[in-house]
């Protein structure tokens, strides 16, 4: 597992990875089906892997933290950087504390509480954390009023923050204002578009990120990152087309559930065996939303196996 300390060429090095966190009937972790998630990422060029919604981080007891912690640091490559997660609530953020303390996990997304919070509060909240952890976190902006943007700033200037995953989600990624005054208000090296590869092309091309987060890189890594080197060779118009390859599972995973559906790909895909998702969460879909998210995932998996074998060629 990579140590360093997080910079602006970790985040930028390649997509970074949300995956899902296998496991096994009775609810216990599966190594083998994590570490073949891993795998599979990191043969197809991924090097940094943060575990948030999709590994259901939201519902993980601190109790099996450790356990979580063990095991990510054992199957990651001594080059891929690993980011966990805490919270949402300040409860579980201050018990994760020892847990996390002379780990060497470079940063810790801090994931957005719902209610009750003020956006104050939610500042001091994470200036907290930040001061006993000893490190800056990833912030984790997915609504409106959770932090304002000047409340941002302030944290990034105070140096709490070593990036920001951004995932509100626009109906047109173009016109964002939240983003717009971020852009205006920091560098924009620490923004990182996080709602996968729908909004990428704008992400980049309109507000100048240089960096994104991806769930369905998990079952078309290759094809992710081929996304990344045509942003950054300027290509929009390849991007583009290649972005259209994820739409299928992009857009079940909007109708349905990015959790549920992907963790449901990634099995359906042959990657590996996800396993049961931990309550409150479950992932029984309805046979017809099986039937279309295996039909999109093995779709996405031929198209990834189609480009590796041209690449090869």
């Amino acid at each position: 597992m990579k140590k360093t300390p997080v910079e602006f060429k970790d985040l930028e090095r390649s997509v970074i990875a949300v995956p899902p966190l296998a496991r096994l009937t009775d609810l216990s972790l599966c190594g083998k089906g994590n570490a073949k998630i891993v795998e599979t990422l990191e043969r197809g060029g991924v090097r940094s892997l943060m575990y948030g919604g999709n590994a259901n981080f939201y519902h993980l007891p601190t109790s099996e933290l450790a356990r979580v912690l063990d095991l990510l640091e054992e199957i990651a490559g001594e080059d891929t950087w690993v980011l966990p997660s805490a919270g949402p609530d300040y409860g579980r953020l201050i018990d994760s504390l020892p847990v996390f303390k002379g780990r060497d996990f470079p940063s810790v997304m801090v994931l957005p509480a719902l209610f009750p919070t003020t956006i104050a509060g939610v500042a001091t909240g994470i200036r907290r954390f930040s001061d006993a952890l000893g490190k800056p976190v990833i912030l984790y902006l997915k609504r409106e009023g959770y932090l304002g943007a000047r409340d941002v700033a302030s944290l990034v200037n105070d140096g709490y923050v070593a990036g920001i995953k951004y995932a509100i989600v626009r109906e047109n990624p173009s016109q964002d204002g939240v983003l717009s005054e971020l852009c205006d208000l920091i560098d924009k090296r620490f923004i990182i578009s996080g709602i996968g590869e729908r909004p990428v092309v704008e992400h980049w091309r309109d507000f100048g990120l240089r960096s994104f987060t991806s769930g369905s890189v998990c079952v078309a890594p290759r094809l992710s990152e081929a996304i990344l080197a045509a942003l950054r060779s300027g290509n929009y118009s390849a991007a583009q087309n290649i972005v259209q390859l994820f739409l299928l599972i992009e857009d079940l995973r909007d109708e349905i559930s990015p959790m549920r559906v992907l963790h449901c790909a990634v099995r359906e895909a042959g990657v590996a065996d996800s396993g049961p998702l931990t309550p409150l969460v479950d992932e029984c879909l309805a046979e017809a939303q099986c039937e279309r998210v295996r039909a999109a995932a093995q779709s996405l998996r031929a198209a990834e196996q189609a480009y590796a074998n041209l690449v090869a060629a």
